[in-house]
């Protein structure tokens, strides 16, 4: 049966959070596939466990390390998942997108998400950063909406606008950052598929063909349940392979998405504290 999470587990978790740092965090940041060393560069660090979380969901992923990393990063007060768990690992919805809900309990107002993906615009190569300008929610076209089930005003309308997923001044900002740093950021829309296997050809020409320039297993439920309570959300594509979707080609492995998150990591941790605003 699908388990839907419930206020009492979200507030717990808060709790338990709370309890464990001495820092208010105000930004949030969920690092994917072989993007957890970004969390090295946060300062005076408080380490929480996931699984010591009360209700908190423990991902069995590598290159998922399974913490809560919580500091200062350019002077502000961040909480950063250093990894994240996943649909396919047969947690709900609900449960995937509980770590943004108790976020927001926290009072954090603004998340940056980033993950890895596979290019499917034929301009991307790997090791390319792409800045989400929107996505499309496939999964929760399907049905398997975070959304789904009783609605909790106190989080957000039963129907919210997803009119502007990922926010404009964040969005602008990055690309001043990227441009002064003299970094390529690419920008596209992004798909999440349930996963865990990779993407057919015919499945790649059939997601290039409906708009799709990047796609990945993530990130589109936390963006989401973070509108949905009012977060500004900032989303970040770490490209670590082209998919040609022509003919069979090499064969996709984690292990190459792992390798090209150590490519992309000085870029996504440049752009990410030229963003954060100066304390």
């Amino acid at each position: 049966m699908e388990h839907l999470v419930t206020r009492s587990e979200i507030d717990a978790a808060a709790h338990y959070v709370r309890e464990h740092t001495h820092h208010h965090p105000e930004f949030g940041l969920v690092l994917g596939s072989g993007l957890a060393t970004l969390a090295e560069a946060v300062e005076d660090p408080d380490f929480i466990p996931f699984h010591e979380i009360p209700h908190f969901p423990v991902s069995s992923v590598q290159g998922h390390s399974g913490r809560l990393v919580i500091g200062k990063l350019e002077g502000r007060s961040v909480l950063v998942m250093q990894g994240r768990v996943h649909f396919y690992e047969g947690y709900s919805m609900s449960q995937v997108t509980l770590p943004i809900r108790m976020m927001h309990v926290l009072g954090i107002h603004t998340l940056i998400l980033t993950n890895a993906a596979g290019g499917i615009n034929r301009a991307f190569k790997a090791g390319d950063v792409m800045l989400i300008t929107d996505h499309l929610n496939l999964i929760g076209m399907a049905g398997q909406n975070p959304l789904r089930g009783p609605n909790d005003e106190t989080f957000g309308p039963r129907f919210p606008d997803m009119s502007q997923p990922y926010d404009g001044g964040l969005r602008d900002l990055a690309l001043q950052v990227a441009t002064h740093n003299r970094i390529d950021l690419k920008q596209g829309v992004y798909i999440c598929l349930a996963g865990p296997s990779f993407e057919s050809p015919a499945d790649v020409r059939f997601l290039r063909a409906i708009g799709a320039d990047a796609v990945g297993m993530s990130t589109v439920p936390e963006t989401v349940v973070a509108r949905h309570a009012g977060m500004r959300v900032l989303g970040l594509s770490g490209i670590s392979n082209s998919l040609a979707g022509e003919e069979a080609g090499p064969e996709t492995t984690h292990e190459e998405v792992l390798e090209a998150g150590r490519i992309l990591v000085p870029k996504m941790m440049t752009i990410i504290r030229g963003v954060l605003p100066p304390a």
